[in-house]
């Protein structure tokens, strides 16, 4: 009986440290190279370069990159926020005639247990040339995966790999890609700079340095003009507003 409990007792404690173990590689991924980073170094109203800070990945951008309006989008994978605005967003950028464009950065909610391995799966994508088909690929399917096992979650990334790709992405480099110190340092590299402006939830968006409230009430003064809305906008009223941002800002 002693034994018994002793060998109940070790499988307790081994499962205790194993828990810990996750959280601190979690925190490792989200937090990295944050507290070596000179943040003061960069404008986070503008589009970020690739450097050895962000692991040589810079700002991934929906659109046309020299577009006049720049919306800059923080995001987690596995908010569901997110993911219904996702495909507005899409479209509000493909109806703006090249006059759009959403600078996308990461930003993890802990309480999200497969949102970090999203993230980093997206890079990974993306250091193939797939990030923008591979994160719409996330958001369309993520009842599928957000609570899935890590041995489901990662038999789902490879198959999304193989989709996005047409089979002609290398599915080996990708699943390295996947726990690479270059990864880790963009997820942290942009929590980061989510953390110094304050970022409140998921998703938010900025534009002008100003946040707008896509699901509340809220103002904007663009070029001297203000743009307000009295009513919760989600789904269409959100690319109309968008839409309003463009027109404003561009005349």
């Amino acid at each position: 009986m002693k034994s018994r409990k002793g060998f109940q007792l070790a499988g307790v404690i081994i499962g205790i440290i194993v828990v810990v173990l996750i959280a601190i590689a979690a925190f490792v991924v989200i937090d990295g190279n944050n507290k070596a980073t000179d943040f003061n170094n960069y404008d986070f109203y503008s589009i970020i370069e690739a450097d050895s800070n962000n692991g040589n990945i810079g700002d991934h951008i929906k659109g046309n990159p020299e577009a006049p309006v720049l919306i800059y989008e923080y995001a987690d994978y596995q908010c569901p926020g997110c993911a219904s605005i996702n495909p507005k967003v899409n479209k509000a950028i493909e109806e703006s005639d090249g006059k759009l464009a959403v600078v996308y950065r990461n930003f993890l909610l802990s309480y999200h247990k497969n949102g970090t391995a999203a993230a980093s799966a997206a890079e990974a994508a993306n250091l193939q040339g797939y990030w923008k088909p591979y994160a719409d690929k996330l958001f369309a399917e993520q009842a599928e995966w957000e609570y899935a096992s890590a041995t489901e979650r990662s038999e789902l990334f490879e198959k999304y790999f193989l989709e996005v790709t047409d089979g002609k992405g290398d599915l080996e480099q990708f699943k390295k890609d996947l726990a690479s110190d270059r990864v880790s340092k963009k997820i942290s590299f942009d929590m980061g700079i989510a953390r110094r402006i304050d970022v409140p939830s998921t998703p938010a968006f900025y534009v002008d340095g100003q946040h707008i409230k896509w699901n509340e009430a809220g103002e904007l003064e663009i070029n001297g003009e203000h743009i307000s809305w009295d009513t919760a906008r989600s789904g269409d009223d959100f690319i109309k507003l968008l839409q309003e941002i463009v027109e404003v800002k561009t005349k």
